[in-house]
């Protein structure tokens, strides 16, 4: 349960202190990248219409729906998340981070969704986790058209094995064990 609210913790403090500057004339500029198949791509942060997420007014400005999605992302991370995973994988204690990255397609599809963690079972967990967020109810548009927009999530949460206290009778095992 610790481990749930430390995800909430970092996952909202994220957004806390991710602020939406006012770009200058020279930052107007908006970098549109062409993929493979010939579709653009426009990053999250400079897209003109975000892509909506199920359950968001699209009658908000452009920086309240990012906020919105934002927030449920991060519900639905924190939610669905199984942090437990990483107490039976080794990992020392302190704060793991998972770097998330996906992209949703121009029918407001999840797809390409990519894991980097300390353990490979952690990449699966947060690409199950991520694979799990329900279709757009509006694709990002960026000049009137639906585009491909890149999303990039860290998920933080702090590892505590001290909480694994061991029974008298574990205990007297364990010393038996050491003393073969």
């Amino acid at each position: 349960m610790k481990y749930i609210f430390t995800l909430l913790f970092v996952l909202s403090s994220t957004l806390i202190f991710a602020q939406e500057e006012k770009p200058t004339e020279e930052e107007e500029t908006v970098i549109v990248t062409e993929t493979d198949e010939g579709s653009e791509e426009v990053a999250f942060q400079v897209i003109e219409h975000v892509p909506v997420y199920y359950g968001c007014n699209e009658k908000l400005s452009n920086l309240e729906l990012k906020n919105c999605m934002n927030r449920k992302v991060i519900k639905h991370v924190s939610s669905n998340f199984n942090a437990d995973i990483a107490n039976n994988l080794g990992l020392p204690d302190g704060r793991v981070r998972i770097n998330v990255i996906f992209k949703i397609n121009k029918e407001g599809k999840v797809i390409d969704i990519k894991a980097r963690a300390p353990h490979p079972a952690l990449e699966k967990e947060a690409e199950r986790v991520i694979s799990l967020l329900p279709d757009m109810d509006k694709p990002g548009i960026q000049r009137g058209k639906p585009v491909i927009v890149p999303y990039s999530l860290p998920i933080v949460f702090q590892i505590d094995n001290s909480s694994k206290k061991l029974t008298k009778k574990e205990r007297r095992r364990l010393r038996r064990s050491q003393k073969n």
